[in-house]
């Protein structure tokens, strides 16, 4: 095996000299003797020259101009470096092993020329050895006299070894080192304060009450939603237990506040909805109806049972990759669908009018109005037709139902929902449902499901946080009380009927309770009965000092965040005698105030103020005629007609006007000849 091009060019590592141990003792801070430091030989290429620990026999080295130098060049171990207890230990290097003969003249091409003369290498073979006590201490020894004691290896030839040394530390450097590291750590600690510090800074801090100022200035600032979050915990969970848990000098109010704008800045309400709505509940609760919110209710359908059963949709809809489950033991008809393959909208069973997609809160109403067979019912707000079609389907398409809408172009939804479901029992009205006992009365059971706020159904239309002000809660809760007192008005209270059913898809109490107060104040021949659902949390009977009938009891409020339905208020009235007359003229539209101006200016008619003459002077028949029957000759061309076949009913009608014309004159003119036989 030859020489390699690492030993050719650089040489074996020269042994360390007593400077560098003297270098090392003094880094560690003991005390060192003065030792001459040798001077390093240096090759021709101006490179410290190494000294081999093997030199090949059999050939003198030569200089550059040919003359040999007069050493051999024998093999010759490297100088011995005597340990502590006096005996000679050989330096350990695993690689440094015997190499076959090395040609000079061959190395010398290599490394630039060879030897000088002046590189008499005598002197290390005259060395005397190193002082038993030139190291001093114990502590700075690195003795590589075995394996078993080697602490610490410098050559980068060792990589083979069995493992890597790891530096041996003193007592010195021990303090240093613990002391270097304890620096360290404190500046990352401080780091990570500092840190947390702007962190904190830049977003809310949790449970401390600013002032109105810093409030401001950190609302320019984007929230931190996990601190924010964390912190709404944190004052639920004080406001729980105020006494224990409140900070000295804090009131209620202050962590109430602070519990409003911080609900405000997580979910994106105004003002006065998340107030209005945190009023409605416990601290806890309010928190679970607003995460409520945030989460959409499961897609529900119901089963049009005048087609097919919820059984053979269920199988049905499954075979097309959709998984269902009944919503619950409370409805027969209802299915829920978590996950479906195919649009719900466009599916055969759909388009076949087997099922209608409809929440399944909206079921509550006609189960509470429970239609029987052969009654006349009315929907006051129909559109767009689910709860309609399901008392259609209660009274399996018996009696008569009549579902009116204000909206036309809302009733036209209704009109194909009705068709598509096979309900043949409905009549579609367009009026207005306040003026609805002028137009008919008379019905068994009335519906109403009222507009409204919509603030139970936040889930569907996240508009409802920012766009419901204290005006909407004003106007349509008056809104409400008109339609509730014209479906009593409208319904009969003789027979097996005489039931009213109020419902909005909200949970405030001015759209529900107040409404439902004011009813039972305006008509006293109405009470409150039992809506006989089986679930659901009872009526408010007080609300932030307003005391209302205990009968409310009896009505039914869903909220998404106890029932994973959407938010609904279900009221049930009885109609036990018929409405005095002197209550129905109480109405809007009854007599109006002394205040109110009315025009008693006679009505004249316009036409014949027209047939009088006046500057206008009405229109020319004549100059339209021609315009019209332009118009119509253009449209039959566009159609592919010939124009000319108007012209062949008027050649017929002159020729009848022409007939009739000379029948009448030919008259007078034998009466007035027999008037002048008789004068004759």
């Amino acid at each position: 095996m030859g020489t390699g091009n690492r030993l050719k060019h650089q040489g074996v590592p020269e042994p360390l000299s007593d400077a560098h141990y003297a270098k090392l003792k003094r880094k560690a801070g003991l005390p060192t003797d003065d030792v001459p430091e040798f001077k390093k030989q240096k090759a021709q290429n101006g490179k410290p020259r190494n000294k081999p620990n093997t030199k090949p026999a059999g050939k003198a080295n030569t200089k550059a101009n040919g003359k040999p130098n007069g050493r051999t060049n024998a093999t010759k171990p490297a100088p011995a470096v005597p340990a502590k207890n006096g005996k000679v230990v050989k330096p350990l290097n695993k690689k440094a092993r015997a190499e076959p003969e090395l040609d000079l003249d061959d190395m010398s091409d290599g490394i630039g020329g060879g030897f000088s003369d002046g590189e008499d290498m005598s002197d290390l073979d005259d060395e005397e050895g190193l002082p038993d006590d030139f190291l001093g201490s114990d502590d700075s020894v690195y003795d590589s006299g075995g394996e078993e004691e080697r602490k610490a290896m410098f050559s980068e030839d060792d990589d083979d070894s069995d493992g890597d040394a790891e530096e041996r530390l003193t007592a010195a450097n021990i303090v240093g080192l613990s002391r270097k590291l304890d620096q360290e750590k404190a500046e990352e600690e401080a780091a990570a304060e500092a840190e947390l510090q702007e962190t904190l800074q830049t977003n809310f801090d949790p449970l401390v009450l600013d002032g109105d100022e810093e409030t401001q200035n950190k609302n320019l600032l984007a929230p931190d939603l996990q601190l924010l979050r964390q912190r709404l915990s944190d004052t639920v969970r004080v406001l729980e237990d105020f006494a224990t848990l409140a900070e000295p000098g804090t009131s209620r109010s202050d962590y109430t506040k602070r519990l409003l704008e911080d609900i405000m800045v997580y979910y994106g309400y105004s003002e006065f909805l998340a107030e209005k709505l945190l009023n409605l509940f416990p601290p806890r609760e309010a928190l679970a109806f607003f995460d409520a919110n945030e989460t959409p209710r499961p897609i529900v359908i119901r089963t049009n049972t005048l087609r097919t059963s919820r059984r053979e949709l269920a199988s049905a809809l499954i075979n097309r990759g959709c998984v269902v489950e009944p919503v619950g033991s409370w409805s027969k008809v209802g299915l829920q669908i978590f996950e479906a393959s195919v649009p719900l909208g466009a599916t055969p069973e759909y388009l076949s009018g087997h099922y209608i997609l409809q929440a399944a809160s909206s079921f509550l109403p006609c189960m509470a109005l429970a239609p029987q067979k052969g009654e006349r019912i009315l929907d006051m707000s129909a559109a767009p037709g689910g709860k309609t079609t399901f008392c259609a389907q209660l009274m399996a398409n018996t009696g008569c139902i009549f579902a009116n809408d204000p909206s036309k172009t809302r009733s036209r939804g209704l009109i194909g929902n009705v068709h598509r479901l096979g309900v043949r029992n409905v009549i579609v009205c367009n009026y207005d449902a306040r003026d609805f006992p002028k137009v008919m009365g008379g019905f068994d059971r009335v519906l109403l499901d009222a507009p409204c706020t919509g603030t139970g159904v936040i889930a569907k239309d996240p508009s409802i946080k920012t766009n419901k002000t204290e005006k909407d809660f004003i106007t349509i809760p008056h809104t409400q009380k008109q339609l509730l007192l014209g479906a009593i008005d409208s319904v009969n209270h003789a027979g097996t009927g005489g039931y009213v059913v109020y419902s909005t898809c909200s949970v405030s109490v001015e759209e529900n309770e107040q409404v439902v107060q004011y009813a039972l104040k305006k008509r006293p021949n109405v009470r409150l009965v039992s809506t006989e659902l089986p679930f659901g949390k009872e009526g408010f009977t007080a609300y932030q000092g307003k005391n209302f009938d205990k009968s409310l009891s009896l009505t039914r409020r869903f909220y998404p965040h106890t029932l994973n339905l959407d938010g609904f208020y279900v009221a049930k009235f009885h109609k036990i005698g018929p409405t005095p007359a002197n209550l129905v003229s109480d109405r809007s539209e009854s007599k109006p105030r002394q205040d109110d101006v009315i025009d008693k200016t006679p009505i004249v008619d316009e036409d014949a103020k027209a047939a009088e003459g006046d500057e206008f002077g009405g229109f020319d028949d004549e100059q339209d005629a021609e315009y019209i029957e332009r118009a119509k000759r253009n449209a039959m061309r566009k159609r592919g007609l010939d124009p000319k076949a108007l012209d062949k009913p008027k050649v017929q009608d002159k020729a009848k006007s022409d007939s009739s014309d000379t029948k009448p004159k030919a008259k007078p003119a034998k009466v007035g000849k027999k008037k002048t036989n008789s004068k004759a």
